[in-house]
């Protein structure tokens, strides 16, 4: 008895061993040796902070000097009524990006970021899945020969974390793969020196998916998030995580860019950030929790990384909080 004991632990020991060291060997990763940063910048978000977006928009490229940024084209913002299309903000902030040589990546489709992921105008509520299909088309249409010959543009982004399908089901339709190949392959038809950047989770996404059918792939980072169950609660996981990851997905499917397009450094809230203290949220995302994201990030394995949030560290500048829009502006110099 002692001995069968006995047996079965040196089993588990062995086994755990095994997990250990193949672990550690697929984590082995040469880092950058330093991080190329740029920011997300979302009219839609600045909006719901209710300020000044295009202010927001100019302190991001002129005072934190950031070159590289991630444009979204929010379905409601281009097309606010059927067949009435307004690129208004968009021309408006390609411009100015052109104006200081700064890059861009500009996200497209239904599933944008931002909550409630799937951004859809008023008139289209009332559309069936098939019309709203067919709108969405039109609309990538109007947008890519729009912006396709724009200096700077670097990637486009059809939709965002499209096979994260749990997340916001309440509003979005159920993932569909075939529809997704089809709004890449118009893209592609459209426009064929561009390439196409799709995005997964990074902590819960199988990342397959979205990696065999992109030309670069995306990889959102949330460290501190807010369970209904737990409540707030920090990821158990370490930098290893993503590192491990990335080499059984080059492993499985070779070689490919990838990039950290969605960094959170804003707070996790259950109420919009102007219905909620600052205390709370300075509890959420303090300046500590920042600094630890941006050091997890690097140790992460990606070179290129967009962060998240940049609105919220104006909009508490704004409010006399200035740490965070000062603690994230040498990372763009």
């Amino acid at each position: 008895m002692k001995n069968s004991i006995r047996v079965k632990i040196l089993k588990y020991f062995l086994v755990s061993l095994i997990v250990i060291i193949v672990w550690n060997l697929l984590s082995l990763r040469q880092l950058p040796e330093s991080i190329n940063y740029g920011v997300s910048f979302s009219k839609f978000h600045a909006d719901e902070l209710q300020l000044n977006w295009k202010e927001v928009y100019r302190a991001i490229l002129d005072d934190l000097g950031v070159r590289q940024l991630r444009l979204i084209a929010h379905w409601p913002m281009i097309e606010p009524s059927a067949g009435k299309y307004n690129f208004a903000e968009l021309d408006y902030q390609i411009a100015e990006a052109q104006k200081r040589k700064a890059d861009f990546i500009l996200a497209i489709g239904r599933r944008l970021p931002g909550w409630p992921e799937c951004h859809v105008p008023d008139f289209a509520n009332t559309l069936s899945e098939g019309e709203q299909r067919q709108k969405i088309l039109e609309m990538i249409k109007k947008i890519v020969l729009r912006y396709e010959d724009r200096p700077g543009l670097k990637y486009w982004q059809v939709e965002n974390e499209p096979f994260l399908s749990f997340f916001a089901k309440d509003h979005c339709a159920v993932p569909d793969e075939e529809f997704l190949k089809t709004e890449i392959e118009l893209v592609r038809s459209l426009d064929s020196e561009h390439p196409i950047l799709i995005t997964d989770s990074g902590e819960f996404g199988t990342w397959y998916q979205a990696y065999r059918i992109a030309d670069i792939f995306g990889s959102s980072m949330y460290l501190y998030v807010w369970s209904r169950v737990l409540g707030p609660i920090r990821y158990p996981i370490g930098a290893s995580f993503f590192r491990v990851k990335q080499k059984i997905i080059e492993m499985t499917y070779g070689q490919r860019e990838k990039i950290l397009i969605e960094l959170s450094a804003e707070p996790w809230l259950l109420h919009p950030i102007v219905d909620t203290p600052i205390e709370t949220q300075l509890e959420r995302m303090s300046i500590e929790k920042m600094e630890e994201i941006i050091k997890f990030a690097k140790n992460s394995g990606f070179e290129k990384q967009y962060l998240w949030g940049a609105e919220w560290w104006y909009w508490l500048k704004s409010k006399g909080q200035p740490k965070f829009w000062d603690f994230a502006k040498p990372l763009f110099k």
